[in-house]
């Protein structure tokens, strides 16, 4: 175990993974609104232009190929992976040190191959969670609803989402998103009793 992990023991990590459209953002968003969980949100940095009400800073931060191309090269990511050609996310080590600094567990919404590198690297501290939507079909639909990518864009998510729900049994929990209530509920117990064991 390098310094740099023994010095990050300080909060738990909590991953909330799942195909785009799964549900996984608007279980995070609620989890984040219960007190008694103590969570704050990790912002991932991200190369694409921000999309619609989305906020520099806030959902992500936004910042040039090169920049980012800089920050692997001084090894400043926990994880990070070029999710499509030149379209890369990652977390910053900073950013998790800013939440523990706060005396906050981290929650994390990202991608699978991301959640499950934070698991690799902190297997004691982290709960992994896939959030499993109830069928690729209804997947189209949440996307197309969304109306802010191209059709060729929600084709390339699709396929992405039948390769992806593949690594769900890699995760700690599986919780299947039929009922958004339900998975919210069972989503912040999971996450309560994670946080509260020894």
């Amino acid at each position: 175990m390098n310094s740099y992990q023994k010095e990050m023991k300080k909060g738990k990590l909590i991953v909330f993974s799942a195909p785009s459209g799964s549900g996984k953002t608007t279980i995070v968003r609620h989890l984040l609104a219960q007190p008694e969980l103590n969570l704050a949100f990790s912002v991932s940095a991200a190369t694409r232009a921000a999309r619609g009400e989305e906020v520099d800073g806030k959902d992500y931060y936004f910042i040039s190929i090169e920049e980012f191309k800089s920050h692997i090269k001084r090894e400043d990511f926990v994880e990070w992976e070029e999710v499509y050609r030149d379209n890369f996310y990652g977390t910053l080590k900073s950013e998790v040190e800013r939440i523990w600094a706060l005396g906050k567990n981290v929650i994390f919404d990202i991608d699978v191959a991301g959640g499950l590198r934070i698991k690799k690297k902190f297997p004691q501290e982290t709960l992994a969670v896939f959030v499993k939507p109830p069928s690729i079909d209804e997947l189209k639909i949440r996307l197309k609803k969304r109306s802010t990518e191209s059709d060729d864009k929600i084709n390339m998510r699709i396929a992405k989402a039948s390769i992806e729900l593949a690594t769900a049994p890699q995760f700690d929990v599986i919780i299947k998103n039929y009922d958004l209530d339900v998975a919210k509920a069972e989503a912040r117990d999971l996450v309560y009793q994670f946080i509260n064991q020894a």
